[in-house]
């Protein structure tokens, strides 16, 4: 797949459906979600790794500076921000998920949900936890 993408404000984005091309060609989805709110609906990709936007700061030089890493999160929003911070500490080979996991639901890419970690709210991205929704990441596939 040819690198589409598009610049907002300086900062790369691309489609959900090109972040998943671009996982299946050695890019990385970093998932800035924080852990109350991943537990729900979850990206399927085998290059995932889970670094809550409060922690980036104290781990970010662990990630790899040698493969392209876009951040994602519910719509786009915390994801751009760990953009412009990774930018600003140097990595240059990084992208935003454009309207995050919301959107990657709404385009029918692969997902995997855990209905006991399932979120309230009045959005689409459902930010608040649910009383008593203590549940485990999942195995089960969105049906």
């Amino acid at each position: 797949m040819k690198k589409q993408g598009f610049l907002a404000t300086g900062v790369l984005n691309f489609t959900p459906k090109e972040c998943l091309e671009l996982c299946r060609e050695s890019a990385i989805i970093i998932d800035v979600r924080e852990s109350y709110m991943n537990g729900f609906k979850m990206f399927k990709v085998e290059n995932l790794i889970y670094a809550p936007f409060s922690e980036l700061k104290n781990f970010y030089q662990n990630l790899p500076d040698n493969r392209m890493l876009i951040f994602a999160d519910a719509v786009g929003l915390k994801s751009r921000e760990a953009v412009i911070f990774m930018k600003e500490h140097g990595y240059e080979n990084v992208a935003n998920m454009a309207g995050g996991i919301v959107d990657w639901e709404r385009d029918g890419l692969p997902m995997m949900t855990d209905i006991n970690s399932r979120l309230s709210g009045s959005c689409m991205c459902q930010l608040k936890a649910r009383e008593g929704g203590k549940g485990r990441r999942g195995e089960g596939e969105k049906g």
